[in-house]
């Protein structure tokens, strides 16, 4: 893990909401959801939840019951943070070999 996706929460885009916001229940979680949407620390963020098994709130823009869903069709999982990371790092080389070039 490297410094800076250790310290994630100081770039969370949540930092100064209200945590209650975070720990809402059905519609108002797509509030919560909606938060994460740009937030510059939302694979660090959900990668923590998911390596640590948080069982409530929206982190990483994913309820708890998508969390579970996604624990369960990939158990074999052993860090969420290097599978997040390399799905970020591929999708930012795919938008790099989609990008026209500059004229």
């Amino acid at each position: 893990m490297t410094n800076a996706s250790a310290h994630w929460h100081t770039d969370a885009a949540c930092r100064t909401t209200d945590a209650e916001e975070l720990f809402a229940e059905a519609a108002e979680q797509r509030r919560a959801k909606a938060l994460c949407t740009w937030c510059p620390a939302r694979t660090e963020c959900l990668a923590d939840a998911l390596d640590s098994r948080i069982e409530f709130g929206v982190w990483g823009g994913m309820t708890e019951r998508e969390r579970r869903a996604l624990l369960r069709r990939r158990p074999d999982v052993a860090s969420w943070r290097e599978v997040l990371e390399e799905a970020r790092r591929e999708h930012e080389q795919d938008a790099r070999e989609l990008t026209p070039p500059a004229p």
